[in-house]
């Protein structure tokens, strides 16, 4: 970047930032599920779409997503990791259903928006943003498209499934605690090295979302051995959700409703059909498991594993559960989707 430039980028970040932790406090005055990141989303995301000049901070999203996957660590105790254990059919079938969701929505999206099978694909496909872009450009799909399509679809589940939980009053049923409740100083550095080892291990293995795996991967194997670690104060994990919430708004742009609108309206149906899918597979796992609704909902929501994992926190709702469940739907839709996409044509033929 020209050094003349930096003074305008530094003023432009500045600017996101206040008008955030204005959002945020909005949001948490008015008592709206994750204020500190739904409030920074929502009021970034209508300011760019009206052309204000804000930009997110270098780095602001990894720092976000280190924070929270540090904090969702310190719940993997070893009593909760023998629950897991305990239940991994069910976590396994929640990640296979994820391939026949996308699929599903795939098929919605091509007949709406009229696309090319590759680009109608891995934009419906409900796994990570930059791993569904980098697949679908071996199979020659329209990256930009797919990547404003997962952009739409991480803004509408995360501002509609919270609401939705809150709105049904499911809060505080989550029988798991985190290992560190108080923040001991003198015990910081250990959590920070467990995290950053984890975070480093991924870079090197070039694993996705490794910001967020890294540090959940690191401070949980930590917590399963029975490390004493310290809590994370409550401004490091609530910064960590603005900056994501910054990160998101600012995908969106005055073009980006106008760059494809018919495509982008068939990208929202399908994730709208893509929530109220994982609804109906949360209303049957629970009736034939006796597992709490509310957090099935959160395991089998498509949203990103950092904001369904914080809303889990939040709310307080299974938070091991939804996230051991949504890193294995990563790795599966990563891994099936060469596959899947196949099948996928093979059908729309």
């Amino acid at each position: 970047m020209p050094l003349k430039k930096i003074p305008a980028a530094i003023g432009r970040i500045a600017l996101t930032l206040v008008l955030a932790g204005l959002a945020g406090l909005i949001a948490s005055a008015v008592h709206s599920p994750l204020p500190w990141m739904l409030g920074p989303l929502l009021g970034v995301a209508a300011l760019r779409t009206l052309g204000a000049p804000l930009q997110p901070p270098r780095g602001g999203r990894q720092a976000g997503q280190w924070a929270i996957g540090a904090s969702l660590g310190l719940y993997f105790t070893p009593q909760v990791l023998d629950l897991l254990r305990a239940n991994a059919l069910l976590v396994g079938g929640l990640a296979v259903a994820a391939l026949l969701i996308g699929l599903l929505c795939a098929l919605l999206t091509m007949r709406l928006a009229a696309t090319d099978g590759p680009t109608a694909f891995f934009a419906s496909l409900p796994g990570g943003a930059s791993e569904m872009a980098v697949i679908a450009e071996r199979f020659g799909g329209a990256v930009d498209r797919i990547a404003a399509a997962h952009a739409l679809r991480v803004m509408i589940v995360v501002a509609v499934v919270p609401f939705g939980l809150s709105w049904f009053g499911a809060h505080g049923s989550d029988v798991y605690q985190p290992i560190a409740t108080v923040v001991v100083p003198a015990r910081l550095p250990l959590l920070l090295a467990s995290s950053l080892c984890g975070v480093g291990v991924l870079l090197i293995l070039r694993v996705g979302n490794a910001w967020v795996l890294g540090p959940l991967l690191g401070v949980g194997m930590a917590t399963g051995f029975g490390l004493g670690l310290s809590a994370l104060p409550v401004w490091v994990v609530n910064s960590g959700q603005l900056l994501i919430g910054c990160a998101l708004g600012c995908r969106f742009s005055p073009e980006f409703f106008r760059a494809a609108p018919r495509f982008l309206a068939a990208a929202a149906m399908s994730a709208l059909l893509a929530v109220g899918l994982g609804c109906g597979l949360a209303l049957l796992v629970s009736a034939a498991s006796g597992m709490p609704l509310a957090t099935l909902v959160l395991a089998a929501a498509p949203g990103g594993v950092a904001e369904m994992c914080i809303t889990a926190k939040v709310l307080q709702l299974g938070v091991p559960l939804v996230t051991v469940c949504h890193v294995l739907r990563v790795i599966v839709l990563t891994v099936g989707a060469p596959g899947l996409y196949r099948l996928f044509m093979r059908m729309t033929r």
